[in-house]
C-alpha cells in the first residue's frame, strides 16, 4: 500500500513534466502565426481568468481587501518580472532558437538563484550544491562546444541571457513573498499574473497588431492556458506534498530529456551524441543544485 500511495504522486509529477516538455513544442508551432510577445500575454491573460472562480470565494475576496501598499508594490513586481519579462523573453528566445537550446539555458536559473541567494536571502549553497553547479556547467559547455551561431541565434542567446538573469529575480522575489506566509498562494498567482499578462499583450498588441488567429492556434492556445499552466502547476503543488526533495528534483529535471525527444520527433530538432551526452551531464548537475533548495521549501 505504501509503495502505491509513493507511486501516485510520482506518476503525477512526471505527467506535469511532459505537460511543461510538451508546451515547448506548442509554441514553437504556434510562433509561426502569432508575435512572441503576444502569444506569451494571451497564454498567460486565459491563464489568469481560469483564476476567477477561485478568487471570487469569500476569503480570497477578503484577502485582496486587506492587502496593503507595500504588499502591492511586492506583488505588481513580481508580475513584471516573472511574467512580463522571464516569460515574455522566453518566447522571444523560441522564436530564434531551437526549444532544447532554449530549456537548457533556462536551467542556469539554479545556478544564478544559489549565487543571489547567498546575499538577498542569507541561504548559502552546500558543497553538494556547488559540485552540481560546476557539473551543470561542464554538460552546458560540453554541449555547445565548439560554439557556432547564426545571426539570428547570437540574438536569441542575448534575449535568453536576460531571461535567465529575470527567471532569477523572480525567483528571489517569489521567495521572499512566500515565505513571509502573508500572502496565499492562489491570490499571489492571481495578482501576479494578471498584472504580467496584461502588460504582455499590450505590448504584443501594440509591437504586431491584433494577430488573426485560426481555430487550430486558438485550440492550442487554450490547451496551453488551461492544462499546461493552470492545472498543471495546481497538480505540482499537490505532488510537492507527498515527495521528497531528490524525488522532485530528479523528475522535474527529465524535462530536459523530455523535450530534447519532443524536439527531434515533432519539430526535427535533432540531436547528436555529444549533445546528448552534454545534456546528460547537465542534468545531473542541475538535480545537485535543486536539492538543498526543494529541501527547504518542503518544511514551509
Amino acid at each position: 500500500m505504501r509503495r502505491f500511495t509513493t507511486m501516485v504522486p510520482i506518476l503525477q509529477a512526471l505527467l506535469v513534466t511532459f505537460l511543461w516538455s510538451t508546451s515547448f513544442v506548442i509554441i514553437k508551432w504556434g510562433l509561426a502565426e502569432i508575435h512572441p510577445v503576444t502569444y506569451a500575454g494571451l497564454r498567460y491573460f486565459i491563464a489568469f481568468l481560469c483564476f476567477l472562480p477561485f478568487v471570487f470565494k469569500k476569503k480570497y475576496r477578503a484577502e485582496i481587501r486587506m492587502l496593503t501598499l507595500l504588499q502591492w508594490k511586492h506583488l505588481f513586481g513580481l508580475g513584471v518580472v516573472f511574467y512580463f519579462f522571464t516569460q515574455g523573453i522566453q518566447f522571444l528566445g523560441l522564436y530564434y532558437l531551437p526549444a532544447v537550446t532554449v530549456s537548457l539555458l533556462l536551467n542556469f536559473t539554479p545556478l544564478l538563484v544559489a549565487m543571489l541567494g547567498i546575499k538577498f536571502l542569507n541561504e548559502k549553497p552546500s558543497v553538494l550544491q556547488w559540485s552540481g553547479a560546476l557539473l551543470f556547467l561542464a554538460g552546458a559547455i560540453f554541449y555547445f562546444y565548439p560554439v557556432s551561431l547564426s545571426e539570428n541565434q547570437s540574438l536569441g542567446l542575448a534575449i535568453m541571457v536576460i531571461g535567465i538573469l529575470a527567471n532569477a529575480g523572480s525567483s528571489i522575489l517569489g521567495r521572499n513573498i512566500n515565505r513571509n506566509r502573508d500572502i496565499s498562494a492562489v491570490v499571489v498567482t492571481f495578482i501576479s499574473m494578471g498584472v504580467g499578462s496584461t502588460l504582455l499583450l499590450t505590448l504584443g498588441v501594440s509591437l504586431g497588431g491584433v494577430p488573426s488567429i485560426d481555430i487550430t492556434n486558438w485550440l492550442m492556445l487554450i490547451w496551453l492556458a488551461v492544462i499546461n499552466t493552470a492545472l498543471a502547476f495546481t497538480l505540482w503543488n499537490h505532488t510537492l506534498r507527498k515527495l521528497s526533495a531528490m524525488e522532485s528534483s530528479i523528475i522535474n529535471n527529465t524535462m530536459l530529456i523530455q523535450i530534447a525527444v519532443l524536439a527531434w520527433i515533432f519539430l526535427d530538432e535533432k540531436i547528436t551524441t555529444q549533445e546528448g551526452i552534454g545534456l546528460s551531464i547537465a542534468v545531473i548537475g542541475a538535480v545537485l543544485v535543486q536539492l538543498k533548495k526543494r529541501t527547504a521549501k518542503t518544511r514551509i
